[in-house]
């Protein structure tokens, strides 16, 4: 997916703008950068690979050389970020979160206009960042530039420009990923994750509508696009990639976890020793249930986070699983004839999930029950990139829909929980992960524990249904 973070103050902010995108690290697994306006070089940046190591540890070289009054951070689950463009609208840097599917149409569109060219290749791929800002340049503005490029863009993005004047802050035309505006007595910053900001002493100001654009100065902001009538956040957001303090739209990230799991506890009650959530991000969904349900809350896995990096960050799957085993250590006290459920986000592939169960019985638990944050994957996100695999077919519902005999391009009828081929999907996913019982999420339950109309959140991942 990936994050971004920009600050325009009166005074250095260079330390501002690297805690501020560090404050994202969660959201990406590639690529961390930063640029600035320097006083003497103009724009200047570094990127740096964050694949094995904390974004935090790779920039202290550069620290020092890029006091800066305004800059602009990412980080990139994919490419490299920030690029620096000259074009006729000036010299600028630009960071872009989201994802492209029509991206070689579109470039194959700009190489028929002579002159034009991609210079950030890697391999025979085009840096999606640079399309953006190359579409851009074709306007007589940045604000026209942006409106022609997201009308392009099947897809979604969202985007800042840092110039010699400002920072351009633009949501995506549905708005499908966060962008906030903040004020502290220095300036103003914009972020993706609000929890980026108490420890800066920033305080949320503006959330950008959908496709809205704003430009910001140390003095203050002004909008120079208005929002659009269509709302479509992606929710997952709320489910699994926000980090717990952050707020979208107004709606905390760690309430409403609590609020799915008191959800799954209300419709699926269950007869166990002991509620547990997979660290990190089932642990306040496994909270709500306990809470509401009034069985124990216990830890029977800790997370070993010393030493072990997060468990996607590396591109290998084998690598991804190794890690995933070693920073999880089981508690065989609590876990010995118990009857454990435990409360994840979701199940995407489930091949680390799977190894935790059968650990899970080893160490001689009785039972494993788990019930799941959100409804069953069945679609590939082909907005944000969130699920990380190469085709939806490596999902773990879809494959369960496949073994059932189902090799339908639209798999419309396994997503209603009320039908026999739900069920028997549900099943088979059940089987394959050896668990004694197996609950998703209703989809009318996680729009209710969201707390927005179900036509203002992006759900394509679970219903298969697109607003354009």
């Amino acid at each position: 997916m990936g994050g971004f973070f920009g600050v325009c103050s009166r005074d250095d902010c260079i330390s501002d703008l690297f805690y501020g995108t560090d404050y994202h690290s969660h959201l990406g697994t590639k690529r961390g950068g930063m640029a600035v306006v320097h006083r003497r070089e103009g724009l200047v940046r570094a990127i740096h690979n964050i694949e094995n190591t904390q974004f935090r540890s790779k920039f202290d070289d550069e620290l020092s050389g890029m006091h800066c009054r305004m800059g602009l951070g990412v980080i990139s689950d994919s490419e490299d970020q920030p690029i620096l463009m000259r074009s006729h609208l000036g010299d600028y840097a630009i960071v872009t979160v989201g994802s492209i599917q029509n991206i070689q149409s579109l470039s194959d569109t700009v190489l028929k206009e002579r002159g034009r060219h991609f210079s950030e290749l890697k391999g025979r791929q085009i840096n999606p960042t640079e399309l953006v800002g190359t579409l851009i340049n074709r306007e007589e503005s940045f604000e026209a530039g942006i409106c022609r490029a997201r009308e392009a863009i099947d897809g979604s993005c969202s985007l800042l420009i840092l110039t010699h004047r400002g920072i351009y802050a633009a949501r995506d035309r549905l708005g499908r990923t966060p962008v906030i505006i903040g004020q502290n007595p220095r300036g103003y910053a914009v972020t993706m994750e609000t929890s980026a900001f108490p420890n800066l002493d920033y305080r949320v100001e503006k959330s950008l509508g959908p496709g809205e654009i704003t430009f910001l100065t140390p003095r203050g902001y002004e909008q120079r696009h208005p929002p659009g009538n269509t709302l479509q956040i992606c929710a997952f957001l709320w489910v699994y990639y926000g980090f717990p303090s952050s707020g979208y739209e107004g709606i905390n990230v760690e309430t409403v976890r609590n609020r799915c799991g008191a959800y799954l506890a209300r419709r699926y009650p269950l007869d166990i020793d002991l509620v547990a959530g997979i660290p990190d991000s089932g642990i306040a969904h496994g909270i709500g249930y306990a809470t509401e349900s009034h069985i124990p809350y216990k830890r029977p896995f800790v997370k070993y986070t010393p030493t072990w990096a997060r468990s996607f960050m590396p591109q290998n799957q084998a690598t991804r699983d190794l890690v995933a085993r070693m920073k999880l250590i089981p508690i065989p006290q609590l876990i010995r004839e118990q009857r454990l459920l435990f409360c994840d986000d979701s199940i995407v592939r489930g091949t680390q999930l799977k190894d935790n169960i059968q650990r899970l019985y080893h160490t001689g638990a009785r039972e494993v029950h788990m019930c799941v944050a959100c409804p069953p994957l069945v679609y590939g996100c082909k907005f944000l990139n969130f699920s990380r695999s190469r085709s939806e077919l490596d999902l773990a519902a879809r494959k369960a829909i496949r073994t059932l005999g189902n090799d339908s391009t639209d798999p419309g009828e396994f997503t209603d929980p009320s039908s026999d081929s739900y069920r028997s999907m549900v099943e088979q996913v059940r089987k394959q992960l050896n668990l004694t019982s197996l609950h998703y999420q209703r989809m009318e339950d996680l729009i209710a524990a969201i707390g927005l109309p179900r036509q203002q959140l992006c759900t394509y991942c679970w219903s298969g249904e697109e607003i354009s």
